[in-house]
């Protein structure tokens, strides 16, 4: 066991394995900051968007495998606005699966669909008694009355279904199908149970077949069917998709959706769906665990496509998806863009990743812009700023709209550590707006977070 993962280990155990039942995460990416979460699947139920991720977490001694994903539990999340993220707590539990091995800690990566008022929850997990290695995997169902469940696992798994990584999918005449990964992509119609297979699996031999993929996710735009996944083509996973004009293909390879994770993340997973009236992809990477790629965070930025139906690469994105509020904590380290190179981001306790980031200025005149701040019809009277200026530093501090409207400046000394500094606000403000936050002096300053004050 490496040293980087011990010391990981001890910094975090105790976190993850107690935490809140229900909180809320007022998100950038990464959504979620408290927990770890992978394999995101967005699904909009009864117009309110929720996430389903699986839940890495380093597990108690000499259980699960060190340095190796493990997983106990999932969780779900709910949004309206792609911004405050509600958890909902535990819905279903290794130890709560018949048919499962309570002790694997292998609750990968699930996907959940509503029929006839019903939610059928998939999720893979290894056998009971199953032999050593990677296989021995098979998915199963658990079922609820409502999306937040809690969710109650069927008796047995799918029959005839061997891997990981489930996608289900109900087309417009109201017929389902299941996707899954074993190394390579499989498929097969489901009964309208949706508890066993209406048809022999199919393996999609038309796809890349060079290169580790897994986790199929399939959904259709405007009478196309999109399979996508990730796909070892080079070091590490990247997102790629294919396209047909029937759910089981044939698929006709298309391009990539993601590239590889610049963090160097061996895995990426995801999902897309399209809630008020955008498609956004939804998926993972590892910030919050720098060191350590087997507990990721998810994240979402917005999807587009061309006038053919192609998908347009998506780029990842510090500041993510929804719209802040003026009056919650605006993480600025979640910028939108920088001009200037004397800013950079770093962690607040490098000890503790879930405390988040700052900001860091060490030279004049650097601009950082934030997207999308919305202030509502009533005008702020004063701005907080959380800033700390270092010892022998001194500057001010500017914010403009993007129209270059002053909203607030003022000069800076040093603090002796964070300190929430009161600025008036000179003219009014409301509505969406997009913020410029500008630096200017010597020495370092240090920005933790703004909030308005009505």
């Amino acid at each position: 066991m490496n040293t980087a993962f011990l010391n990981f280990k001890i910094h975090t155990i105790l976190k993850l394995l107690f935490f809140l039942v229900l909180s809320v995460s007022y998100g950038q990416n990464p959504l979620i900051t408290d927990q770890f979460t992978a394999d995101p699947t967005a699904r909009v139920f009864n117009g309110k968007l929720y996430v389903y991720p699986s839940h890495d977490i380093i597990p108690p001694e000499g259980q699960g495998r060190a340095e190796w994903f493990n997983m106990a539990d999932y969780h779900v999340f709910s949004s309206e606005n792609l911004t405050e993220w509600e958890d909902h707590g535990v819905i279903l539990s290794q130890k709560d699966v018949p048919w499962g091995d309570p002790e694997a800690y292998s609750m990968w990566a699930p996907d959940i669909m509503e029929r006839d008022g019903k939610y059928y929850f998939y999720f893979p997990n290894r056998i009971k008694d199953a032999d050593d290695g990677e296989g021995g995997f098979s998915i199963g169902v658990a079922i609820s009355d409502t999306p937040e469940g809690p969710f109650k696992a069927h008796p047995t798994p799918i029959e005839g279904v061997e891997g990981i990584d489930p996608n289900v999918f109900i087309d417009k005449d109201g017929q389902g199908y299941l996707f899954w990964s074993q190394s390579k992509i499989y498929g097969a119609k489901l009964k309208d149970n949706m508890l066993e297979l209406a048809s022999e699996p199919k393996t999609f031999m038309e796809l890349p077949q060079k290169g580790h993929m897994e986790g199929p996710f399939v959904f259709e735009r405007d009478g196309l069917y999109y399979m996508t996944y990730p796909h070892v083509a080079n070091k590490t996973e990247r997102l790629e998709y294919a396209v047909s004009d029937h759910p089981l293909g044939t698929y006709t390879h298309k391009g990539v959706i993601m590239d590889e994770s610049a963090k160097g993340t061996w895995t990426n997973h995801h999902s897309i769906t399209k809630y008020k009236d955008q498609w956004y992809l939804f998926y993972h990477d590892s910030e919050l665990s720098p060191n350590f790629d087997k507990t990721r965070s998810i994240r979402a930025d917005s999807l587009f496509f061309d006038n053919n139906g192609n998908i347009k690469k998506v780029l990842p994105t510090l500041r993510g998806v929804g719209i802040s509020s003026a009056y919650n904590e605006i993480q600025f380290d979640r910028y939108s863009s920088v001009n200037g190179s004397g800013v950079r981001f770093e962690y607040l306790d490098a000890q503790d990743t879930f405390k988040g980031w700052m900001l860091v200025f060490t030279d004049p005149d650097a601009t950082v812009r934030y997207n999308k701040v919305d202030f509502g019809d009533t005008s702020p009277k004063e701005l907080l700023v959380n800033v700390n200026v270092t010892h022998k530093s001194t500057g001010s501090l500017e914010i403009r709209d993007a129209s270059g409207n002053v909203i607030a400046q003022t000069s800076l000394n040093p603090t002796d550590g964070f300190k929430a500094v009161t600025i008036p606000i000179d003219p009014k403000l409301t509505g969406v707006k997009d913020l410029l936050l500008e630096l200017k002096g010597k020495g370092v300053i240090q920005i933790d977070w703004l909030q308005f004050v009505k």
